[in-house]
């Protein structure tokens, strides 16, 4: 249980670091581009395997969209990639306090 704990919290932060990278004026248009055609494959009906195959559809969803979210993170200035990711772990020690 503790592994999927961490999971989830490792999950977690992922997600509010590609809120913040869609949400900052100085990210490249590639990767906010990128990171939207994520999140449209995840919510789309077409998929490369369907979703009503038990565990094999969700899990084709989540490898194309972690797949599509790290290249929209190459995308990103260094710079950049490491203030959205400080911004994120600063929100995120304000809430376990």
């Amino acid at each position: 249980m503790w592994k999927l704990g961490r999971l989830w919290l490792l999950m977690r932060k992922e997600l509010a670091l590609v809120w913040a990278m869609l949400r900052d004026p100085r990210t490249p248009g590639a990767a906010k581009l990128t990171a939207l055609l994520a999140v449209l494959y995840v919510l789309s009906p077409v998929d490369l395997i369907p979703d009503v195959v038990p565990l094999l559809g969700w899990l084709d969803d989540g490898v194309v969209a972690m797949l599509l979210l790290r290249l929209a993170m190459q995308f990103l200035p260094p710079e950049l990639h490491g203030a959205l990711r400080a911004q994120v772990e600063q929100r995120a020690a304000r809430r376990t306090r």
